[in-house]
């Protein structure tokens, strides 16, 4: 019989939708370019900012936000593409969701921060605030990794859409849904999850912002 379970609380749902809506703006704003660099660099320091957050979130908050419980080792991962691994014992997400997860992160941790120090080679009004701390050719280098990694992000995005299309087509289950509400539809009976204080996760945000600001200036 399957129960309904919270699985993930409100700070990681928050920023999972966060995330995902200023990486749409980034992606127009840097297509169109110009003036709408502006809005890209603002979308982009609100990004810096959750992308901290969530380190934080990752090591102090709630059970399935954490690195540690969802970062499954090879054995795990052949358990589950055997499928030996019920979703009782990883109620979150599963072993290859996990890595893709750290992958995402890791790709938009290094476009985003990679854009502090990039150049804007067309007009140079809108350079990366910390493109004046290394030299111009750096500066240039860097900008072209700030380029490159975003098509990465591009690749790994669709992939992600494409495995949560395969499990409600295929597997039938909605992995949209339980991360707009917090709760998932799960078979047997879950073991009590730790859910972080509200306050530690609005503790996490204001030391984040505190830590990029500390950064840029």
């Amino acid at each position: 019989m399957k129960q309904r379970v919270l699985v993930w609380d409100l700070p990681l749902r928050l920023f999972h939708w966060g995330m995902a809506g200023l990486f749409g703006v980034m992606w127009f704003t840097g297509k169109q370019g110009g003036d709408w660099l502006h809005y890209h660099q603002l979308a982009g320091f609100t990004l810096a900012t959750l992308l901290l957050f969530r380190l934080a979130w990752g090591v102090f908050g709630s059970e399935t936000a954490r690195f540690g419980r969802f970062l499954a080792g090879p054995r795990t991962v052949g358990r589950y593409l055997r499928g030996e691994l019920s979703e009782t014992e990883q109620p979150g997400h599963n072993p290859l969701g996990g890595w893709m997860v750290l992958a995402l992160l890791c790709t938009l941790s290094l476009q985003v921060f990679s854009g502090l120090f990039a150049a804007d080679v067309d007009s140079y009004l809108y350079d990366g605030p910390l493109a004046t701390r290394v030299a111009g050719e750096v500066a240039e280098r860097i900008t072209a990794w700030h380029k490159a990694s975003f098509d990465v992000l591009l690749v790994l995005v669709s992939l992600h859409l494409l495995a949560i299309l395969v499990y409600r087509v295929v597997k039938r289950k909605n992995l949209v849904l339980p991360m707009i509400t917090g709760y998932k539809a799960i078979d047997g009976q879950v073991r009590s999850l730790h859910f972080a204080p509200a306050g530690l996760a609005l503790l996490a945000l204001g030391g984040s912002a505190g830590v990029f600001y500390a950064l840029l200036h």
